[in-house]
Formats: structure tokens, sequence, C-alpha cells
């Protein structure tokens, strides 16, 4: 079997780096990568080569390979010249796009979704989200950093003393907690909320101080993502973060639920009430924004304060993330690929989530 791996078109990572082509061919499975998918990712042709890949056109990778990888989905054209029964391995976000699934099933196309893979920890060496977002909480810090007029950590200097920045990381999944990590060993001090109760052990132990609100809803089935709340918990918990917020020199917002808009926790007239030159960075951008001022992929300022939109910072580090990515499929794919032949077992949590395209009792091997 061939595994094809294509060249992203809006993306610099690459799914699948050179060092981890003998794994997949362990597998029994043959590589072919479009020419110069790796060049953005540090990654030169020849370096596949030198490890077994073969490397060839996009179109020759389109017609020839039998398991065909991207990051992002391929276009509808592209979807629509696949030959039947090739199995695709991307980020289809079905919970976001609810006719993708018939699409693909009119097309005769069977599709993974990595978005899809449970949450659980069978399932940790293989979540791509996960992987993307520990990258993306610590390169938000480093943003920060970039357009913060100031020093994270307290200094004391002959010509005065300079307190530490304030932080303030709202959502304390994985991004939230890299947040917390980083801001910390920077110097600054840290004050993190999450509507999760699991989030206050984790946000204490990395040092950061935890901001409780009482009233959440249950979390404990929601895999691991946020949940909608009530009205009355989220006007006191706007309140609350307005409170930190005019005080804080950074915020960091994480929190996104999942196939819905992103909770608004920084409405424009907390904005208006930062310290000038203070700093957003929203990773929720993508799906509306944790800050009503936030614009996707956009670096803006209101009243002194800069705001950066951005839900995909992990491509901003592209070679540990396509390292990363790479790991993540591979693990994946060994659940589901056993000596060059599909072992589709529905019975697998993990493949019958990620799976969305077809019924237990439409999967064949």
């Amino acid at each position: 079997m061939k595994l094809g791996v294509l060249k992203e078109q809006a993306f610099k990572r690459v799914a699948i780096v050179p060092e981890t082509i003998p794994k997949f061919q362990a597998l029994g499975l043959d590589v072919m990568i479009e020419s110069g998918a790796g060049q953005s990712a540090m990654h030169s042709d020849d370096s596949y080569s030198e490890q077994g890949a073969s490397v060839a056109s996009r179109q020759q990778v389109l017609e020839q390979a039998d398991i065909l990888l991207s990051i992002a989905p391929l276009s509808d054209e592209e979807l629509k010249g696949l030959r039947k029964e090739i199995i695709l391995l991307s980020q289809f976000e079905p919970y976001n796009d609810s006719k993708v699934t018939a699409k693909l099933q009119d097309l005769g196309l069977r599709a993974f979704s990595f978005d899809m893979i449970p949450r659980t920890t069978l399932a940790q060496s293989m979540d791509i989200l996960s992987s993307m977002a520990s990258i993306a909480g610590y390169k938000a810090v480093l943003e920060a950093a970039q357009y913060l007029p100031r020093y994270f950590p307290m200094l004391i200097t002959a010509a005065g003393s300079i307190r530490p920045a304030t932080v303030l990381v709202l959502g304390a999944g994985v991004a939230g907690l890299q947040s917390i990590a980083t801001a910390r060993r920077l110097g600054a001090m840290v004050e993190a909320f999450d509507t999760r109760a699991a989030a206050k052990e984790e946000v204490k132990s990395l040092g950061g101080k935890f901001i409780e609100v009482e009233g959440a809803k249950d979390d404990t089935s929601a895999g691991g993502y946020a949940v909608a709340q009530s009205e009355d918990f989220l006007r006191r918990q706007r309140e609350e973060v307005q409170k930190r917020a005019m005080k804080a020199d950074i915020i960091i917002t994480t929190a996104q639920v999942r196939g819905r808009k992103a909770p608004t926790l920084v409405p424009a007239s907390t904005v208006e009430k930062m310290k000038p030159g203070s700093v957003i960075v929203d990773l929720a951008a993508s799906t509306g924004g944790n800050c009503e001022l936030s614009q996707n992929n956009k670096v803006i300022t209101h009243n002194k304060v800069t705001i950066i939109g951005n839900s995909f910072l992990a491509d901003n580090m592209p070679q540990d993330a396509s390292l990363l990515y790479s790991n993540n499929v591979l693990n994946f794919v060994k659940t589901w690929v056993k000596n060059g032949e599909l072992n589709l077992d529905m019975d697998n949590e993990i493949i019958a989530s990620a799976l969305f395209t077809a019924k237990k009792d439409e999967v064949s091997s």
C-alpha cells in the first residue's frame, strides 16, 4: 500500500518528517511525498529520498496513493478527481461542517478526521489537537513578549526596580497550561481561569493562581472540552475577568466549545479599561474569538491595546510542529495498518470515532 503525503497550500508544516519514514515502512507502507512538501519545515526532498520515500508531483501522489495524508482537507475539485475507496487522513472538522460527511460518502471516499480521535489517555499519543495546542500555548507567550513594551520578570537594578508582568490565561487546557508554564519560566506572575474543575490543580502545579467562579456546569463527560455555561455564570465570569483584565499586562485566551462559536470572554468594554501597552493573544480567533475585537489572522491595536488573533501559532514553529504531527500520525496509523493491510476494527473506539464517513456495518478491510 502507498501512503501519499501532500504539500500544504496554507501551512508551513508537513504531515510527515523524514525520520519517521522508516517507521511507516515497517508497517508495510510505501511512502510517496509531493516535491517541496517539507521545504518550509526545513526538510529537503533529498532528506526524504535518503530515508526511502519516493518524491513525486502532486498529481502523481493524488493518482497513485492508497492512503492520502494532508493537514488541511483537499479542495472539492481535487476530491472529485480521486478514485473511489481511497482513504483520506486530514482534519475535516465534521462537527463544524454538516455537509462534509455526505459529500465524501457520495464520492465513495473513506476518511479519517484527526480531530475526531477521542481525547482519552489511550489515544494521547495520537492527539494532534493537543500536540499543536501545546506549541501554540508556548508561542502565544513569546508573541505577547514581542509586543509588550516592558519586561516579564521582576528586576532589581541600580537604576530602579521593575515589577513582574502579570499574565492572565483564560482557558487552562493544553494550550493554556503551556502558556502558564512558559510565562512562569519568563518570570511573570500568572493567573488562570477555566470552567473545568480539573484545571485547578494543574494550574496550581505550574505556579499559577487559579481564579474560581462558582456555579460552573459539570464537564466530566465533555471529553476534555469546555461546555456551554448558563447566562448567569457567564455574567459573573465576565465581571471577574474584567476585574483581573484591568490589572493584567497580557491576556492569553484559549477557550473553545467544540462545534460552536468560541465564548466571548473579553468584551470591547473590558479591552477599553486595560492598561495602555497591554497585549491580548486570542488562540480562539478562528472560531469567533474569545475577545470581541479579535480579527482572525490579524494583529490590531485598539485603545493602545495590541490584539493578536491567531489560532494557528503552531505553524510558526513548523519544524517541531511537523515532528510532533508526524509522530501522532504514525501512532494513529499503527492502530489500523498491519503488515501493509487494512485492519479496520470498528470495535476499536479510536477507529470508530475517527472514521466518520462510514457506519460500523459498512466498513470492510
